[in-house]
């Protein structure tokens, strides 16, 4: 045998070190903003992510049969009975005796197995149900909650951690089985409420009900949420439901969409309060497609619901559960994701904390205040995290002047008389939002608009009108909708890297624009060839643009969209560890996800006092703060409260 010389060994380690390290992507993290946009906390109440009064106490309840959950065998304080879940879940015989060999049971008799946090005291208290997703079955992931059944005990919730870990694996097509499953749940605190002897008798207020789940069980309570409200299964009219529980709302941490579509149909879901959480680094849902349920998501009359979708920079998918951790796509994450860009944990759930907080004391305990935290997060301050985030809001006192959804005509609004028309821009279209995956969208269209304040190329704009869009509120609209100096004004705005080519100026807008040239009878010349110029450095400058409101009297009120949230080009986020793959992998390394700007109306009146918001007649955005560049713009409306 050949031996190999002590240098030979260390040449032939360094260049296999070498090769590996070329296929690795450099750590790429975009730079925050977070020292100045969360510099200033104004909201002023307590931390809803801090731990309260109530001392904690914990009980299980299950089967007591349970072969592979010892605690849900011989530790459970309430015994449950097994439901039928045969219609929802629909397993390939084979994979259903191989299951059935390791849990000891099949999908027509499922446990209802949960672990149970709840305030010491009286109550009644508000009840959370949580339900993970999928995840390798053997590896139970109902205990990772932990981290939000403490804390919401601790402030007078009751949170169960609902253990579905027998739908998980290899299982497809099953989210209908793990929302039907969480109304059974409520079934059981039903009785465990209304018996004198059970050990929760009295203590749960089944009129604040909220649902959360995690990944598959994110969709699953939006499903639930449908399924509450229907006499009748969908996809078969022979089983009946009987539910109708006073389910207030629904929280979705990094969900999945569309994996069950009742009657080949987008889950319908309306008039609950829904929050939406994700992260720019999830290694398993890659992109935020809870927005699609978010868009869906309709208010059918006036109350106090409201949904947010919340992105989190750095954030990963596993993070939300501390026996999942950072392994999104099992041991194989080591290996293949940028483990090196995530925040720590703690940080991604001390968010999870503030915000879902946050949300169900505004949702169950009717805290108000807590609200202001979801329309624009940077009242929250030195609460989050200091990392990047951008937000949606939309609540069931919102009028809609312009969704972009109802027809292709780009100059009309979605309420009756709106209109919208553009001056001088370079670019104005309406299309489907994409994600950063390739091939699907957010099932919601928006409109780009693109503008080049320097006519025919001239670098200046000093003189030149800038591009603009306006829209136009009609005055019996604003009358029905009693629009006034307490009302809000949403847009929802996002930024893109496009640098739209200088524009033509048109004879009509001459008077405008003395040093304009007109060029629209020019013929361009025969060029010589030339060589492919290199490619542009990005750009850097944040779409910063000028909201504009005038009312009837012709008075104008005029401030930066800056002045109400935070103004970014697209954060980039690199996912993979292997270079190139996240290029290849998505359509954009920047997540599309757009931010509602929510400006008050008694704002643009203090800037300008002559200023009328009860005569309010154009919303008009101004793109005057930067000479080049497009932003995406959709749902535009104004809110009562």
């Amino acid at each position: 045998m050949r031996r190999l010389s002590f240098s030979c060994v260390a040449a032939t380690a360094a260049a296999l070190l070498a090769g590996l390290s070329a296929c690795v992507q450099p750590l790429t993290i975009a730079p925050s903003d977070a020292a100045t946009v969360l510099a200033r906390r104004t909201l002023e109440a307590a931390n809803p992510g801090l731990p309260g009064d109530h001392a904690v106490r914990f009980l299980y309840y299950g089967s007591g049969k349970d072969a592979r959950r010892p605690e849900y065998r011989d530790s459970v304080t309430y015994k449950t009975a097994t439901v039928d879940a045969s219609p929802f879940a629909r397993i390939e015989p084979a994979n259903a005796k191989t299951r059935k060999k390791y849990w000891g049971f099949d999908n027509t008799a499922f446990p209802l197995n949960a672990r149970v946090w709840y305030p010491e005291g009286n109550g009644p208290f508000p009840l959370v149900l949580v339900v993970h997703g999928n995840h390798n079955m053997k590896e139970f992931s109902d205990p990772g909650y932990q981290w939000l059944g403490e804390l919401l005990a601790s402030r007078g919730f009751i949170l169960a951690s609902i253990d579905e870990n027998f739908l998980n694996g290899n299982i497809r097509s099953e989210n209908d089985a793990r929302g039907w499953m969480l109304l059974k749940h409520l079934e059981v605190f039903r009785a465990l409420n209304d018996s004198a002897g059970k050990p929760l008798f009295g203590k749960i207020d089944m009129k604040r009900i909220a649902l959360m789940g995690h990944s598959r069980g994110g969709e699953a309570v939006a499903i639930a949420g449908a399924f509450n409200r229907l006499s009748h299964y969908p996809d078969d009219a022979t089983v009946r439901f009987n539910f109708n529980f006073d389910i207030k709302s629904l929280v979705a941490i990094a969900p999945v969409d569309g994996q069950y579509r009742p009657a080949e149909q987008p889950t319908p879901v309306s008039d609950y309060s829904y929050l939406v959480i994700h992260g720019s680094h999830d290694g398993d849902v890659s992109s935020f497609m809870g927005l699609t349920q978010y868009n869906r998501l309709r208010f059918t009359r006036p109350g106090p619901e409201f949904k947010s979708a919340i992105w989190m920079h750095r954030a990963n998918h596993g993070q939300w559960n501390t026996e999942w951790n950072n392994k999104d796509n099992g041991s194989y994450s080591v290996r293949a994701l940028q483990l090196g860009a995530l925040v720590n944990g703690e940080e991604q759930r001390r968010f999870g904390r503030v915000v879902i907080g946050g949300f169900l004391e505004a949702t169950l305990n009717g805290r108000e205040e807590y609200r202001a935290l979801f329309r624009d997060h940077r009242v929250a301050g030195d609460w989050l995290p200091p990392e990047m985030y951008i937000t949606r809001y939309a609540d069931a006192h919102t009028q809609w002047l312009a969704t972009f959804d109802e027809d292709v005509d780009v100059t009309t609004g979605s309420a009756p008389g709106v209109r919208i028309s553009a001056d001088s821009v370079s670019t104005w279209k309406e299309s489907d939002a994409p994600t950063r995956s390739r091939a699907s969208t957010f099932r919601s269209n928006n409109v780009t608009l693109g503008w080049n304040n320097s006519a025919a190329g001239k670098d200046s704009t000093a003189g030149r009108w800038p591009a603009r869009v306006t829209i136009t509120v009609p005055d019996s609209l604003r009358r029905a909708w009693n629009v006034s100096a307490g009302s809000t004004l949403l847009l929802t705005i996002g930024s893109t890297d496009q640098k739209p080519g200088a524009r033509k100026i048109p004879r009509d807008s001459a008077k405008r624009d003395s040093t304009a040239r007109d060029t629209t009878k020019k013929v361009a010349a025969k060029r010589p060839s030339t060589p492919k110029p290199k490619t542009p450095p990005k750009d850097t400058i944040a779409p910063d643009l000028t909201v504009e409101l005038e009312d009837a009297n012709g008075v104008i009120a005029r401030m930066p969209l800056s002045t109400f949230g935070p103004v970014r080009m697209p954060i980039e986020s690199y996912v993979y560890r292997r270079k190139g793959r996240d290029k290849a992998q998505f359509s954009t390394l920047a997540e599309p996800v757009m931010q509602t700007y929510a400006a008050p109306l008694s704002r643009f009146r203090d800037a300008a006092p002559r200023f009328d918001p009860s005569a309010l007649r154009a919303v008009r955005l101004v793109f005057d703060r930067k000479k080049v560049g497009a932003i995406t713009l959709d749902d535009i409306g104004i809110s009562s409260r």
